[in-house]
């Protein structure tokens, strides 16, 4: 018999043992009065009521300790002969292990090493554990492990605790700052009938009530948003999540929690302000700080914002001229750089690979601006150079970080752009878009003046120097065998 098979052993016949004697081993509440943050700030001699995880125990005969940890901290709590109940104290010795949730009744007080601990008067067990925690120092060594059975890992790691508490606090910086900005918090459609709003690969089911194939979304409500903006909604956001059916790596998933924001009688200079106002709020914080090291970069948001040519950075970096280079050079330029891309694509796409190429050197923080019109088609163009577009995007650490624009109100143009996004798809380009009827027609009603922007989880990622699976409570895992 294996030593933890022995364990489970041992526990399962505690359990028998328990409930022979009237106990249950799985109550229904306790009446909690502290955290645990808040009996380490009690003063001594304080009485304290509180609950939580037992991480470790030692049983040194006339006194035992264990480590009680709750959502706020951890704290020592002393079983001791004449001062414990005896009763309580062989509860302890005799039911409780590592690993059980136990509710504590006890006094404050310093232990010889200077320890803030709870001197136990009274403990009740609230959730027999069967199975052992792992070993503090070995823990859970494989990463796959990590992510199946992530509870253990916050359990083992307060780090990763922490690293979800700054999580939510960074999404509730946004919605905060978007809400005192006068904006609507909206939900839309998950299911959609066709994948707008963005240029990426959908995932697709069947709607069996309505026997019609559906799609995830792809973007935050893009489509919708702006049919809001048609309705006569000023400003509106929405914060969830949102799917794509593409390749995982450090700063991509298939499914991740996005926001977007829609401002009528913005543009895209209004927008680009609005987001460096965020992003400084939001990674204060989180962080405490504007300034912090990610992914080889070193960072400062309290810096000057630049903003980058998109035609001029690619000619500078890779001497390829957007508009003069033919399609053939483009790609051996790539080849070249040992860029992998899809030969079916146009040249309009293997110029934006160029760009990702260039891009990745860049510390920012910076917008990148004046991005060719093949490649945004639902910007709106730019009046001083049709080829391009009142588009922008938020450049840190050699990634994009976020992207907006002055929306396509003219529902003539915007339908031109759906055929040619159409003609893109039967060639082959997964991404690009489908033509989406209805809110062309909800255009022709007319939709003012609109500036749209959204970012996603791959910015707090970066804030905490992190590859998005880890910055994912329960990340999508392969099914076990």
């Amino acid at each position: 018999m294996g030593r933890e098979e022995q364990i489970i052993n041992e526990r399962v016949k505690k359990i028998e043992e328990l409930k022979r004697d009237g106990i249950n081993p799985y109550p229904d509440k306790f009446d909690k009065k502290n955290s645990v943050d808040e009996c380490l700030k009690t003063k001594l001699g304080g009485k304290v009521k509180t609950a939580g995880r037992l991480i470790t125990k030692r049983d040194l005969g006339k006194i035992a300790f264990a480590k009680l940890r709750d959502g706020t901290g951890d704290i020592q709590i002393v079983f001791q002969d004449e001062k414990t109940p005896d009763k309580i104290f062989s509860f302890f010795k005799k039911f409780l292990d590592a690993g059980d949730f136990a509710g504590v009744e006890g006094e404050i007080f310093k232990t010889k090493t200077g320890e803030i601990s709870i001197l136990v008067k009274k403990i009740e067990l609230l959730s027999k554990a069967i199975l052992p925690l792992p070993e503090k120092f070995h823990g859970l060594q494989d990463e796959e492990e990590k992510f199946r059975k992530r509870y253990l890992d916050i359990i083992m790691n307060p780090e990763v605790r922490e690293l979800f508490v700054k999580k939510s606090r960074f999404w509730q910086m946004t919605r905060n700052f978007l809400t005192e900005k006068g904006f609507l918090e909206v939900e839309t459609p998950v299911l959609e009938n066709s994948a707008g709003g963005a240029a990426a690969t959908p995932f697709k089911t069947h709607h069996n009530a309505l026997n019609s194939d559906v799609y995830l979304r792809i973007s935050m409500g893009e489509l919708w948003q702006k049919k809001l903006m048609v309705a006569g909604y000023e400003k509106t956001f929405e914060i969830g999540r949102q799917f794509r059916n593409e390749g995982m790596d450090m700063e991509h998933l298939q499914d991740y929690t996005q926001m977007e924001f829609y401002w009528a009688y913005a543009d895209y200079k209004d927008g680009m302000k609005l987001v460096e106002e965020l992003y400084k709020k939001i990674t204060k914080e989180v962080l405490g700080t504007l300034k912090f090291k990610t992914h080889g970069f070193e960072v400062d948001l309290g810096k000057k914002w630049v903003d980058y040519d998109y035609t001029s950075l690619i000619k500078e970096k890779t001497g390829i001229d957007i508009y003069k280079d033919d399609e053939i050079k483009i790609r051996k330029k790539l080849d070249s750089l040992k860029m992998e891309y899809d030969k079916r694509v146009d040249k309009w796409r293997l110029i934006d690979i160029l760009w990702k190429y260039c891009r990745k050197n860049i510390s920012g923080p910076g917008f990148l601006i004046n991005q060719p019109v093949e490649l945004a088609p639902l910007a709106k163009r730019n009046t001083e150079d049709n080829k391009v577009v009142q588009q922008f995007q938020v450049i840190i650490a050699g990634t994009e970080m976020g992207n907006g624009y002055s929306e396509l109100n003219d529902p003539i143009d915007q339908e031109e752009r759906f055929k040619e996004q159409m003609q893109k798809k039967k060639k082959g380009d997964a991404e690009s878009m489908e033509h989406d009827k209805s809110f062309v027609e909800a255009l022709k009603y007319g939709m003012p003046p609109v500036c749209g922007f959204g970012f996603s989880e791959r910015f707090f990622s970066y804030l905490v120097d992190k590859p998005m699976r880890e910055c994912v409570i329960f990340p999508l895992m392969k099914k076990e065998d």
